[in-house]
């Protein structure tokens, strides 16, 4: 049977990385991973990087439920820059009135929290260095060095509740993020694919980075990605807390708390709402 409902959605961005939130507190819509693939289409669709949804949460601890899911259609369990525009957008569409607030992931509870400046702050959790949580599965002929038209690039895995590859680059010049990106993405070595991360280092408290998505390809920012790269930059003592790490789509700042919890500070911006008509929309009805 066609589907045939409508569906009210709010596009949003944070530093430039872009989704649509659908509130599904009160409707499940059962949206398939074809349909979200093609909301996501941009000559065809709407166009994001992220659909996040809005669930009711089981858990004591937690009001609500975010899920995120990628370009693609496939359901992942983290995303800094989409946990700040979910949680402006529960205040925008006055869905709580807190300043603080814990949700509910596929990868456990986070904190969210405003800061001065419209600024919200996301505390990520511990990084997570063990090979079978990544998950990764280290090829030990390799050192974790990955090989592209001739070329070595050594890379460091880390998760943020989703994996990461972080490679350190002098320079972003004549390199090809899509080609080395696709080579890890397909590897064995991350059964469950894994966003890589290019990182060059400014100075000891700013950072540059590029990064190509599992199931999105390039996006302007990555909140989890700035985290996985901050880490590993402070871990490789070749810059020191809090950091400031520059985008294409803007900065975002990220520091290691007392307690060795990561936390991410940055911008979400409401873009406009909208409705799908899904019998209009979807090519197959």
């Amino acid at each position: 049977m066609a589907k045939t409902h409508k569906i009210p959605f709010s596009k949003m961005h944070g530093a430039g990385n872009d989704f649509i939130i659908i509130n599904q507190i009160d409707h499940d819509y059962n949206l398939s991973a074809q349909d979200i693939s093609e909301f996501s289409n941009r000559n065809f669709g709407i166009g994001f990087d992220q659909l996040l949804i809005i669930e009711k949460s089981t858990h004591p601890n937690a009001e609500f439920k975010y899920r995120i899911f990628n370009a693609d259609g496939k359901e992942v369990n983290q995303c800094g820059n989409g946990a700040r525009c979910f949680f402006h957008y529960l205040r925008l569409k006055e869905l709580t009135k807190y300043d603080e607030l814990i949700v509910e992931t596929r990868s456990g509870l986070i904190e969210l929290s405003y800061k001065e400046n419209e600024l919200i702050a996301v505390d990520m959790g511990k990084p997570i260095f063990e090979n079978n949580r990544i998950p990764f599965k280290p090829n030990q002929s390799t050192d974790n060095i990955i090989t592209v038209n001739n070329q070595e690039y050594k890379f460091y895995p880390v998760s943020m509740g989703n994996p990461h590859a972080v490679i350190e680059l002098n320079t972003f010049d004549n390199i090809n993020f899509p080609s080395i990106s696709k080579a890890l993405q397909g590897s064995l070595m991350f059964p469950d694919s894994v966003n890589v991360n290019f990182l060059k280092i400014i100075d000891s408290h700013n950072l540059a980075l590029k990064v190509y998505e599992r199931g999105a390809g390039m996006t302007l920012a990555c909140g989890s990605g700035a985290c996985a790269s901050a880490v590993i930059a402070m871990e490789n003592e070749w810059a020191e807390g809090p950091l400031n790490i520059s985008m294409d789509g803007g900065i975002l700042k990220v520091n290691k708390k007392p307690n060795g919890n990561i936390e991410l500070i940055g911008p979400a911006k409401f873009v406009f709402d909208g409705e799908i008509n899904l019998s209009d929309f979807l090519s197959n009805g």
